[in-house]
C-alpha cells in the first residue's frame, strides 16, 4: 500500500497567520469550509479542518489526535518549548487525568457559588466607577475600562496572587498564545520580555506566595493530600494564570461588541437579564476568542474522506467551525440570543475542554447583569481596533457610547 499523501486534499496557499487574516479571519474561514472537509495549507504543509463535523471529531478523539506533542505548530517531540508544557492543555491521559480532576473540583459551578455574591458586587462597583452618576451619555473604551478591568479585578484575587505585578498577566498570556503559531513577527516582538514574564508568573505559583483560601492554595492542598504530585502543583497554578485572563477578556469584549452592533439583542437581555450566560456563550460562538488549535495524528487516520498521516500536525479552525452554516443554519454569522449555542467549540470539546469555562461564565454574568441595570443602549463610536495574535481573536480598543437608563 502506498503511503498516505497530502495531495488528496484541496490546497490553499493563504497563510492563516498573516496580519491580514488575523485582522479578519472570516473570509478565509468561508473559503476553507467551501473547499472541503479537509484542506491542505501549503504554507506550512499541514492539513486543516474548518467544518464543524471534522473539528468536533478531532477535538473529542484524544487518542487519534494527541495534544501531548503540543497544541501549537511546534512539535514537542522534536523541539523544546520555551516554557514547561501545560499539564492540562498539552498532556493526554494518564498524565492529564489527576491535574484535571483537581481543577474540575476547584472550579466547578458548585464551588464557585461562594464567589458569586462578591463578583456581582465587584461588577456593580466597577460599572458605577466607569459611568458615575452624572451625564446620561458616556463614551468609553470598553476594553480598557470594562473587559480588561473586571477580570484583572476579580480573577487574580480568586487565584490568590498578590496585587503587585498583575499587569504582567496580559502580556504573558498574549505571548503564550502567539507561540502556538509560527515564529513570525508577533512572536519575535514578544520574545525580549518572555523570560521575565515567565519568571514572574512562575513566582506567583509558589505555595508561600499564594493567599490562603484561593484556587492556588487549594491546588497545593490537593498535593498535600496526594491527589497530585507536589511538583505538579505550581504547573497547575500556572495553567490557571496562563489561560484564565486573556481568553475571558476577549470573550467579554466579544459580547459587548455583539450587543453594540445588535441593539435589538441588548434590549432582549435587559428584558431578561437571566439570559446573560447564554449571551456570553453565543458571543464565544460568534467571535471565538480562541480561533485555532493544533493536534498531532498518532496514526494514519481517515477523516472527511482524507487520510491524515501519522505524526502529522493538523490545524483546527474553531472559529470557522463555530460559524459553519451546515451546523448552525443559514444565519450562523448573526449574534442571536434565541439560539442554543451550547454545542459551540469555543471552549474546546472532550477531555481537553476548557476547565475554567464556568469561571468565565460567572465573570460574564456578573458584568453583563451590572451593565444591563445601568445601560439602556450601547452603540459604537468608531471602528474597533484588533490586537493581532496567532491564536486569539483579540481586541486593543472597543470605543462605545453608553446611553444610561
Amino acid at each position: 500500500m502506498s503511503a498516505p499523501t497530502l495531495g488528496r486534499a484541496p490546497t490553499i496557499d493563504v497563510d492563516p497567520f498573516c496580519d491580514e487574516v488575523l485582522a479578519d479571519p472570516i473570509p478565509l474561514q468561508r473559503e476553507l469550509r467551501a473547499a472541503g472537509p479537509v484542506v491542505h495549507l501549503s504554507t506550512y504543509d499541514i492539513l486543516a479542518f474548518a467544518r464543524y463535523e471534522q473539528v468536533h471529531a478531532a477535538l473529542v478523539d484524544w487518542q487519534g489526535f494527541q495534544s501531548a506533542a503540543g497544541v501549537g505548530l511546534t512539535n514537542f517531540r522534536t523541539e523544546q518549548p520555551w516554557r514547561p508544557p501545560s499539564l492540562l492543555l498539552e498532556a493526554d491521559p494518564p498524565h492529564h487525568d489527576a491535574p484535571r480532576r483537581v481543577l474540575q473540583k476547584i472550579l466547578s459551578p458548585r464551588a464557585l457559588r461562594s464567589l458569586r455574591e462578591k463578583w456581582f458586587a465587584d461588577a456593580e462597583e466597577l460599572v458605577d466607577e466607569v459611568f458615575g452618576h452624572g451625564p446620561r451619555v458616556v463614551d468609553i473604551d470598553a476594553v480598557t475600562e470594562l473587559t480588561e478591568a473586571f477580570p484583572l479585578r476579580v480573577f487574580p484575587d480568586a487565584v490568590g496572587i498578590p496585587q503587585e505585578g498583575r499587569e504582567n498577566l496580559l502580556p504573558y498570556g498574549d505571548h503564550l498564545f502567539n507561540t502556538f503559531g509560527p515564529r513570525n513577527h508577533l512572536v519575535e516582538e514578544g520574545e525580549p520580555r518572555a523570560g521575565d514574564l515567565l519568571a514572574w508568573t512562575s513566582r506567583q505559583c509558589r505555595r508561600d506566595v499564594l493567599a490562603p483560601g484561593g484556587f492556588g492554595a487549594e491546588i497545593w492542598s490537593a498535593a498535600d493530600r496526594g491527589d497530585i504530585l507536589v511538583d505538579q502543583a505550581p504547573l497547575i497554578v500556572r495553567s490557571l494564570l496562563s489561560a484564565g485572563v486573556d481568553t475571558t477578556v476577549h470573550g467579554l469584549s466579544a459580547v459587548l461588541h455583539a450587543f453594540a452592533t445588535h441593539p435589538d439583542q441588548w434590549a432582549r437581555l435587559r428584558e431578561t437579564p437571566a439570559a446573560a450566560r447564554v449571551a456570553f456563550d453565543e458571543a464565544v460562538r460568534w467571535e471565538s476568542p480562541v480561533q485555532v488549535f493544533f493536534r498531532t495524528a498518532t496514526r494514519d487516520i481517515e477523516i472527511g474522506g482524507r487520510t491524515v498521516p501519522e505524526g502529522h500536525k493538523i490545524l483546527m479552525f474553531l472559529g470557522a467551525a463555530n460559524r459553519d452554516e451546515q451546523h448552525w443554519g443559514a444565519e450562523a454569522d448573526r449574534f442571536d440570543l434565541g439560539r442554543d449555542p451550547s454545542g459551540h467549540v469555543g471552549f474546546g470539546m472532550g477531555i481537553h475542554q476548557c476547565v475554567g469555562q464556568h469561571v468565565a461564565r460567572l465573570e460574564a454574568e456578573a458584568l453583563l447583569t451590572a451593565l444591563a441595570r445601568r445601560v439602556e443602549r450601547l452603540e459604537p463610536t468608531g471602528p474597533p481596533r484588533r490586537h493581532l495574535n496567532n491564536t486569539l481573536r483579540s481586541w486593543e480598543s472597543l470605543p462605545l457610547r453608553a446611553h444610561l437608563a
